[in-house]
């Protein structure tokens, strides 16, 4: 890697992500810190895709539907968390975004940190979306990290927070907004009704919630006929997301009894494409709710399963979107509350275009430093020795943040050898999902009995 007082013609970045959301979060947040909008980069920008090997690594087809980033799908690799730091030892990247859950975010930390490099690339981190469990969990986790970027004023002040009260240095947490955030505002159409329930592949999680929000989606169709009534769905049975979906609301649909309606249908695709003929979008508690309130169409977040942490609703308290089904089968739509809307980095008001300034301005001072300091997580073998070493050993880093003895994976010798490596990953996948989606359900059914 060359000097940072060295001039450089190209801007080279690398995004690691671990699945099809964070992918999109992370692609496009690179895009925003260093070009300032998510279109095409300028020549001096590179942006390298690598996700991180794992139970969620995205199909082709989910990396097709996250829409246009900017990255070419087949200039996107799938890598281990050594081979991802090799990665970084030998391509000299300026800036790295690591697009992970949290754990994975602290192994790379540490790793990162043990490749000792005369000029290390600047690190951003954040969350793809609400931050609604886990937060000190979550954040501690992505300490470290040179910028850890907040969606909104609400979360930095939390995130701060955290940091401070357990002594940990909080300047990294730096305010900003969802980088998928876009499109038309919303504009009625005569002749257009259409209602949308952005599913979640975990929330809520029970049969039994599930199969009743399936149950009043469909019996809203029924009662308004002249709607359109859209099921947007994250994924197919058997691909995984962020979260693991053990109950895919396609399989219930399956088997609701009179069958659905034919003004009812299951979508999938980019949100924001399902977002341009979206008149009200109704959710529990999906991170397409900000998207949509960004465009100012018509949102609602579910009261019917009540107001839970475990459902992530909790989170629109006061924002005067909470109403049940039976609130929506009569016609009325909430009206956001216009101060939450401001804390909360969906930028309605029309200042989504300057909310990464401060960001990017903070990368390009990090970035123009001749030697940065030495990346310093909270967690340490010394601070956290019954936990550190956990996490870092998923990812086949020793508690010094090298690789463990055999971790490296050899070079692929021909073709037929990656063949047969890609076959057996292929089947071990999908042995764990069938284990999730079939055999896990069966398993704590008989437990209940």
């Amino acid at each position: 890697m060359p000097p940072r007082t060295e001039k450089t013609t190209t801007l080279r970045v690398a995004v690691l992500a671990d699945s099809d959301t964070r992918w999109k979060w992370g692609a496009l947040t690179a895009r925003r810190l260093t070009t300032g909008d998510a279109g095409a980069s300028t020549p001096r920008t590179e942006i390298s895709g690598l996700l991180l090997r794992g139970r969620a690594t995205p199909t082709p087809r989910q990396l097709a539907e996250v829409g246009d980033v900017g990255i070419d799908t087949d200039r996107v690799r799938e890598v281990t968390a050594v081979e991802f730091l090799h990665t970084v030892r030998d391509e000299g990247y300026d800036l790295v975004v690591l697009a992970l859950v949290g754990g994975a975010v602290q192994a790379m930390l540490h790793g990162l940190a043990a490749l000792r490099l005369p000029a290390r690339p600047v690190v951003v981190t954040g969350y793809v979306g609400v931050v609604y469990e886990k937060l000190a969990d979550g954040l501690l986790l992505r300490h470290g990290a040179d910028v850890v970027l907040a969606n909104s004023r609400h979360d930095a002040g939390r995130f701060r927070g955290v940091y401070e009260g357990v002594g940990a240095d909080a300047s990294a947490v730096t305010e900003a907004a969802l980088p998928f955030l876009g499109g038309a505002p919303h504009a009625p159409e005569q002749g257009r009704d259409t209602v949308v329930f952005a599913a979640q592949p975990s929330v809520p999680a029970s049969r039994a919630d599930r199969t009743y929000l399936l149950r009043r989606l469909v019996e809203h169709a029924r009662l308004h006929p002249e709607r359109e009534v859209l099921l947007k769905l994250r994924s197919k049975p058997g691909e995984h997301t962020t979260h693991i979906e053990e109950l895919p609301y396609q399989r219930l649909a399956e088997k609701l009894p009179g069958g659905l309606p034919p003004n009812f249908r299951l979508v999938y695709g980019h949100m924001g494409e399902v977002l341009d003929r979206t008149d009200l979008l109704v959710t529990v508690s999906s991170t397409a709710a900000l998207e949509s309130l960004h465009r100012r169409i018509p949102t609602a977040v579910l009261t019917d399963l009540g107001v839970r942490e475990t459902l992530g609703n909790h989170h629109f308290i006061g924002s005067g979107l909470l109403t049940s089904w039976d609130h929506l089968d009569g016609g009325a739509h909430p009206v956001p509350d216009a101060e939450w809307l401001a804390g909360q980095g969906v930028a309605a008001d029309g200042t989504y275009a300057t909310a990464y300034d401060t960001a990017r301005a903070r990368v390009a001072a990090l970035m123009a430093q001749d030697r940065l300091p030495d990346l310093a997580p909270y967690y340490t073998p010394a601070t956290a020795p019954g936990y550190l070493p956990g996490i870092l050993a998923r990812h086949h880093l020793a508690s010094d943040g090298h690789p463990l003895p055999g971790a490296a994976a050899p070079k692929e010798t021909g073709r037929v050898r990656g063949a047969v490596r890609e076959a057996v990953r292929d089947a071990a996948r999908g042995a764990y999902r069938h284990g999730v989606q079939r055999v896990a359900p069966v398993i704590r059914r008989m437990g209940e009995l």
